[in-house]
């Protein structure tokens, strides 16, 4: 016996309601097909690495981990636009802006910069869009092989200009680089 019903496109579907056989009640055949799929990846190369011991292979249009660029003399190129945190569909970046004062030339590049700069980095997704709208070329994510450490406590995870803004010494090797070419 087949009851038809009318689905939400217009389309009519056929429903079955026939009576099950024993060994279908009995679940046997669908108990030994899951035993046979089980035993075909026994005998399969495990997809499991040792991490410490061994290393992952990125891909190479990896996005690892966020950075506030300098430009050639260390100052930074965050100038607090906001632009950056609106464009996070995770809503994972929030700043502060500030004024730059009179002794504050050589830090910053504009008379606005970024006083508070954090990253969740729980929240987020490592999509780009921020590196993307910034305007000043400021965010970038690296393309270091070194993955993100655990920790046990979301305070970590949290990061701040510390973590964020370019060592100088990275900043001035890349304006080497870029004057010698």
């Amino acid at each position: 016996m087949s009851i038809q019903e009318i689905s939400l496109s217009g389309r009519k579907k056929v429903v079955s309601n026939k009576e099950m056989t024993f060994l279908e009640r009995m679940y046997l055949i669908a108990i030994f097909k899951g035993l046979w799929i089980t035993i075909k990846h026994f005998f399969r190369k495990k997809a499991t690495i040792q991490f410490p011991e061994q290393v992952r292979q990125m891909s190479p249009v990896y996005r690892g981990q966020h950075m506030l660029k300098r430009d050639e003399q260390g100052r930074e190129n965050c100038t607090a636009c906001g632009l950056c945190a609106l464009s996070c569909p995770a809503e994972a970046i929030t700043m502060k802006a500030a004024e730059r004062k009179a002794d504050e030339k050589h830090l910053y590049r504009e008379e606005k910069y970024a006083e508070i700069y954090e990253i969740n980095m729980l929240r987020c997704i490592f999509c780009g869009l921020c590196e993307e709208a910034c305007p000043k070329d400021a965010v970038y994510l690296t393309i270091s092989k070194e993955l993100i450490p655990s920790s046990y406590h979301r305070e970590d995870f949290i990061y701040g200009k510390d973590k964020l803004v370019m060592p100088l010494d990275i900043a001035m090797k890349n304006a080497q680089l870029k004057n010698a070419n």
